[in-house]
């Protein structure tokens, strides 16, 4: 049971994303460390459908080692043998964590911001480059990462609807799961408090840098984005 309020709920958009990979990562067994470093991992990459770019690559792309990629790539294909991730798949993960909530809008929302091409698979190196940012990225990266999420029509702005699209779906997916339990009118609520904390000038919409200049300075999201940076 997650304790919980309106306030506590302004970020949670941002910050379940990380800490539910996190879970998602202990489960599929990618946070340990008993893999031998050898070439079965190069050799495996040809076997999948989609072929990763080369771990020296992905290397200088993100901020995992050469080690952490090989874990991480072990997990992925075990998972994922064919090498890619559909959507079907992210709502699987996301229901085991939230067996009596939906979680199906929440995960699309969240696949579409992996799927950086919208090509309607999370690759191999969509999902290190994302997992990079949001457990060893910059605040301003992860800030980018966030406004991403709620920007559903990728058209640079964020607004009430899209806010409340994102809030709605964290209401179906956590709101059973919560003490007190959150009522109907929480995700509306948090909309109208994100809007007149964010929406500087008042135009209707939240920009990029009205987000970020929000986000940096309240002590609570600065002190959450640096909770996972060390979980891998």
């Amino acid at each position: 049971m997650l304790t919980m309020n309106l306030e506590g709920l302004e970020m949670i958009a941002v910050l379940v994303v990380i800490v539910l990979f996190v879970k998602v990562l202990e489960q599929f067994g990618l946070l340990e460390s008993g893999y031998n470093d050898s070439v079965e991992d190069e050799l495996e990459l040809s076997a999948v459908r989609h072929r990763p770019e080369g771990l020296e690559q992905l290397e200088a792309q993100t901020r995992f080692s050469r080690k952490e990629l090989q874990i991480l790539y072990r997990g992925f294909k075990n998972e994922c043998p064919s090498g890619v991730v559909n959507e079907e798949t992210f709502k699987e993960i996301y229901s085991q964590f939230f067996p009596q909530g939906d979680a199906s809008t929440y995960a699309h929302f969240l696949f579409n911001a992996f799927d950086t091409d919208h090509n309607g698979s999370v690759s191999f190196e969509d999902f290190v480059m994302g997992l990079s940012i949001l457990l060893r990225g910059t605040v301003q990266e992860k800030l980018n990462w966030a406004f991403n999420l709620y920007d559903i029509n990728k058209d640079g702005y964020i607004t009430k609807e899209e806010m409340l699209d994102i809030m709605k779906a964290i209401y179906d997916m956590m709101g059973k799961c919560t003490y007190p339990m959150l009522k109907e009118e929480t995700p509306r609520q948090h909309v109208e408090v994100f809007f007149q904390k964010m929406d500087k000038n008042k135009d209707g919409v939240v920009t990029i840098d009205e987000f970020i200049d929000c986000c940096q300075n309240d002590e609570n999201i600065m002190r959450s984005m640096h909770l996972f940076e060390s979980v891998l």
